[in-house]
């Protein structure tokens, strides 16, 4: 597992990438695991906190109870219509849940919110895998760039 802040030391250029997809759309899909095994999807407005991307959210939702259960998930960032697209990214690992006062505090503070422990939930995200998938020059053919922990960068065109 590694934090983004790995992935900017190891992989910057695609790093700022997958961050800049991100960054493009304010909703984002969040998929989680429920008790008997199936998927869910949610939404979920994901943002990069202190550089890094934290998932948070309303007390009590189902998709917090999936991670608590389950930490497993995977995160798509959106795609913009056919017409308009450059690049999605997505990202999958492992989120684990953060009761600490005091990193809920700095987290609180960096994101703006305020510092109240019924307010939200929140995880903090480790990272198995980030996915960016773009047009290439062209517009010709998708170019899908993979990044694991410890196995680097790879890329993979599809026409």
């Amino acid at each position: 597992m590694a934090s983004f802040a790995d992935l900017e030391t190891a992989e910057p250029e695609f790093a700022a990438q997958v961050r800049a997809a991100f960054d493009a759309h304010r909703h984002k899909v969040l998929a989680t695991l429920r008790a008997d095994g199936s998927p869910r999807v949610s939404g979920i407005e994901m943002q990069f906190v202190r550089g890094e991307p934290w998932l948070a959210g309303m007390p009590g939702s189902v998709k917090f109870a999936d991670l608590r259960r389950d930490p497993r998930f995977a995160l798509h960032g959106g795609s913009a219509d056919p017409d308009d697209f450059t690049a999605d990214a997505k990202l999958s690992g492992r989120a684990t849940e953060v009761t600490d006062a005091g990193e809920r505090r700095r987290f609180s503070e960096a994101a703006e919110v305020p510092d109240d422990p019924a307010a939200f939930d929140l995880f903090r995200v480790e990272i198995d895998q980030v996915v960016l998938t773009a047009l290439n020059d062209d517009k010709t053919a998708l170019v899908i760039s993979s990044w694991h922990p410890g196995q680097g960068l790879t890329h993979t065109q599809r026409t």
